[in-house]
């Protein structure tokens, strides 16, 4: 199986079974909105007792594959980082995305968003993959704000 056609299907099976897709938790989610293309989220990040892990990641939206499998990505990968490594970690997602195929996540750090490495090629869609990205640091900003 070519890697392009694997990365296709990992990117399905996170569209079919979602990830953390749910909010059943009182917490502080972000709702964002892409207008080029309609899709949708909230999300919301629930961190530990002291503010500086992430427990995990709820969210419920629509749209293409591509925002929602990225938001189930983000559920899975993200868990039990520290608010630091989550920096570090979406930091690095983002400038893949932004880098016009020029650099590919490595899956041993990003696991299964390493997939999404070809997005980055077609500007159209960075904003899909992205979505669930913009929402999780609206979410861990309007979180830590309340715990201050």
């Amino acid at each position: 199986m070519e890697l392009e056609s694997l990365y296709q299907q990992i990117i399905l099976d996170h569209y079919k079974r979602k990830v953390g897709y749910g909010i059943d938790h009182g917490g502080y989610p972000s709702h964002q909105y892409n207008p080029t293309c309609g899709d949708e989220i909230n999300l919301q990040v629930l961190l530990s007792a002291d503010g500086n892990t992430i427990e995990s990641i709820e969210w419920e939206g629509t749209g293409c594959s591509i925002s929602q499998a990225s938001a189930s990505m983000l559920a899975a990968e993200s868990k039990g980082m520290t608010l630091a490594e989550f920096e570090t970690f979406a930091g690095g997602f983002r400038e893949a995305m932004r880098s016009r195929g020029e650099i590919v996540l490595d899956e041993e750090e990003y696991g299964d968003l390493a997939s999404l490495s070809g997005v980055s090629k077609f500007v159209a869609r960075v904003k899909c993959a992205m979505l669930a990205w913009v929402a999780a640091e609206d979410s861990v900003t309007l979180t830590r704000g309340s715990l201050n």
